[in-house]
């Protein structure tokens, strides 16, 4: 038999990511291929740079937990093709979290409005939140 979880304790697991991570994170959005995992240097081009709000997650429910406030820029940092992001804590020093970036319905870990990035261009990201899966 595999391993079961309540759901209650795949809620608290959830929360304890945005509790260690703190509040108003950084986000990059960045082109090419991310890093091999979190403690890898930046890889990329940064296209965006977005300092989510202070309660930047929901509380974790039915074992998922959701962007909280909205996440968006005016104005994005370089002109490409997002296709990774990173999460860092506030001072920007140490990631926490990398995932892939796709548009609207596209599936990836975070979704945007659009994944062509013009410098200057306003954008919104329209998804991402995290899943504790039983086990």
């Amino acid at each position: 038999m595999a391993l079961q979880l309540s759901t209650p304790v795949r809620n608290a697991r959830l929360d304890v990511i945005e509790s260690t991570i703190g509040t108003s994170p950084v986000l990059t959005i960045r082109s090419g291929a991310a890093p091999a995992n979190t403690a890898a240097a930046n890889s990329g081009t940064v296209l965006a740079t977005v300092q989510l709000p202070a309660d930047w997650m929901s509380n974790a429910a039915g074992a998922s937990k959701a962007m909280s406030g909205t996440w968006e820029d005016n104005s994005a940092d370089a002109s490409g093709t997002a296709a990774h992001f990173r999460i860092h804590d506030s001072t920007g020093a140490v990631c926490h979290i990398q995932g892939t970036v796709s548009g609207t319905g596209g599936g990836g870990d975070m979704e945007v409005d659009n994944v062509v990035f013009a410098a200057g261009q306003r954008f919104t990201i329209t998804t991402f939140a995290l899943n504790e899966a039983n086990g």
